[in-house]
C-alpha cells in the first residue's frame, strides 16, 4: 500500500493517491490533473477510482478531466444541490476494494450536504481503519466551516458534530488526511501540519475538545467566514465539471508595442511581488501577487475577464497561469517580456505608489489632517488584536463593493497586517480613479511592534 500527497500552493489544497497491486485512487484531484497518472505509473499503478469528498467551492475538480484520461469510476456523495453529471452516488457504508485496499464511505454531511470521508483499510493486515480521508470535514487543529446554508445554521452545525463523532468511532489509530492545509479559506485555524491522527487530534484539536453537541453548535454559529463572489462559480462548474486546461499553460510573450495594442478591454493583473509593483507599475494595473492568487483573484476578477500579465520573468507567467486555470480563470493572453525596463525605455508612462513608515502614520495619526484617511483592510478577525486609532476599516476582498462609499477627493493610506493586501487595496483604488493614495509599510505588524497605542 502507498498513500501520496500533492499539495497546490496558494489553495492549501491537498489531494492525496492511495493504491497497491496494481490499482490507485485518487482522492478530491485538481484540474491540472497529470500528476495523479504519473504517481500511479511510478507504483506500478492505474487508476480506476475517484472520490470526491464533496462539491468544491474554493477550486475546479480534476474528476472529470482524469476520469475521461484513465476510464476511472468518479464517486461522490448524495445531495449535491444538483446533478454531478460525472460521478456516480455512494452512500454510507458502501465499499470499494483498490488491489488490497479497502475503501469505506462515510457519509459526514456538515460543512456541505453532499460530504463524504473515505476511510481506508488494509485487506491483509487487521480489521481497523488504517487512516481515513475527511475533506473539509476535519482538518488538523481545526474542522469544517457551517456557514454555506444560512438558512440552516444550527442544523448543519449540528450535523457537523455528529460526523466528527462518527469519524473520531473508527479509532485513535487511524491516520488523517485532509483536502487542505493551513492557508485555506475553510478554515482559520489549522495546524501547518498536513498529517495527523484521529488520537491526537481527539486530544489536541480545540474544536473536538468540546463535547456538548449545543455548545459546539453555538461556537460553530459564532464563526464568522467570508465567501468569495468566484464560490459560485466554482460549485456550478463542479457540478458539470471542468475541462482540461489547453495546452500550453504559459501565456505568450508578448513585446511592448503588442502588449500595449491588446491592453484595451483586458485586465492588466502584476502579479510580481508587493515592493515590484509599488516602485513601478502599469496605469490601471491591478496587483495580485503571486503566492497570493488562489486567495484574492476570486474576489476582483469575472471568468469573462480576458488577462494580461506583468511578470518577473516566463516561468512566473506559467505559474501564474496555472494558479488562475485552477479557480476557473482560463483567459490569460500574454505576459509582457522584459516587463517593466522595456516598457519605460520605449517612453510609456509608469505608476508607482508611495510608501510610509511608522513614524509618517503616528505623526498624521496625531495631527488628524482633515482630508486623509488610514483604510485598514484586514480581516475582522484580525482586528480583535487592535487597530490604529482612528483607522477606518474595509476588507480588502469587499473593497470593490465599498467603492462608492469612499470619497475619490481625499487622502488614502492603506494598511493591513504587514503590507501586501494593502498593496492590493492600492492597486484597486489607483485603477478606479483614486489619486491620493500611499501605502503603510510594514501595517500593523510594524505599530504593534513599536508598541504604539491601539484601539479597538
Amino acid at each position: 500500500m502507498f498513500v501520496e500527497k500533492i499539495k497546490s500552493d496558494g489553495l492549501a489544497h491537498l489531494s492525496w493517491v492511495i493504491g497497491g497491486d496494481g490499482e490507485a485512487a485518487v482522492i478530491d484531484p485538481r484540474r491540472d490533473c497529470e500528476v495523479y497518472s504519473d504517481i500511479a505509473a511510478a507504483n506500478g499503478c492505474r487508476i480506476t477510482h475517484v472520490f470526491e469528498t464533496h462539491r468544491n467551492e474554493d477550486l475546479l475538480s480534476g474528476a472529470r478531466i482524469l476520469a475521461e484520461r484513465t476510464g476511472a469510476k468518479v464517486v461522490h456523495g448524495p445531495n449535491a444541490a444538483g446533478d454531478v453529471v460525472y460521478a456516480e452516488t455512494a452512500r454510507d457504508g458502501d465499499e470499494f476494494d483498490i488491489g488490497s485496499v479497502r475503501i469505506r464511505v462515510l457519509e459526514t454531511p456538515g460543512h456541505t450536504d453532499d460530504s463524504l470521508s473515505f476511510a481506508y483499510y488494509d485487506t491483509l493486515f487487521g480489521d481497523e481503519a488504517v487512516g481515513v480521508f475527511t475533506g473539509d470535514t476535519l482538518f488538523v487543529g481545526d474542522v469544517g466551516r457551517t456557514d454555506f446554508y444560512p438558512d440552516r445554521k444550527r442544523e448543519v452545525a449540528g450535523l457537523l458534530y455528529d460526523s466528527l463523532q462518527k469519524l473520531l468511532a473508527l479509532g485513535d489509530q487511524a491516520v488523517l488526511h485532509p483536502a487542505h492545509g493551513a492557508g485555506s479559506v475553510c478554515g482559520d485555524a489549522m495546524a501547518d501540519r498536513e498529517v495527523s491522527t484521529l488520537g491526537y487530534e481527539r486530544l489536541n484539536n480545540p474544536r473536538l475538545q468540546i463535547d456538548d453537541r449545543e455548545t459546539f453548535i453555538d461556537e460553530k454559529v459564532a464563526e464568522h467566514h467570508r465567501q468569495p463572489p468566484y464560490f459560485r462559480h466554482m460549485e456550478a462548474g463542479n457540478l458539470k465539471g471542468a475541462s482540461a486546461i489547453v495546452r500550453p499553460v504559459r501565456p505568450a510573450a508578448m513585446a511592448v508595442d503588442s502588449f500595449e495594442a491588446a491592453v484595451d478591454g483586458r485586465v492588466v493583473l502584476d502579479v510580481r511581488s508587493a515592493s515590484a509593483y509599488l516602485g513601478a507599475h502599469l496605469p490601471s494595473s491591478l496587483a495580485i501577487p503571486e503566492s497570493m492568487i488562489a486567495s484574492f483573484a476570486g474576489w476582483f476578477l469575472s471568468p469573462d475577464d480576458e488577462l494580461l500579465l506583468v511578470v518577473e520573468d516566463a516561468d512566473q507567467a506559467e505559474r501564474a497561469a496555472r494558479s488562475l486555470a485552477r479557480i476557473g480563470f482560463d483567459q490569460v493572453h500574454g505576459h509582457l517580456v522584459p516587463s517593466l525596463p522595456d516598457w519605460a525605455a520605449a517612453g510609456h508612462r509608469f505608476d508607482r505608489v508611495p510608501v510610509i513608515d511608522t513614524g509618517e502614520v503616528k505623526r498624521r495619526v496625531e495631527q488628524d489632517p482633515p482630508n486623509w484617511v488610514l483604510l485598514d483592510v484586514r480581516d475582522d478577525n484580525e482586528l480583535e488584536s487592535g487597530r490604529v486609532p482612528g483607522s477606518v476599516h474595509a476588507y480588502v476582498g469587499e473593497l470593490p463593493e465599498r467603492l462608492e462609499t469612499l470619497d475619490r477627493d481625499r487622502d488614502y493610506t492603506v494598511m493591513c497586517g504587514s503590507g501586501s493586501r494593502a498593496t492590493i487595496a492600492a492597486s484597486l483604488l489607483l485603477r478606479n480613479g483614486f489619486e491620493n493614495v500611499d501605502l503603510y509599510l510594514g501595517s500593523f505588524s510594524a505599530w504593534a511592534g513599536r508598541g504604539l497605542e491601539t484601539a479597538q
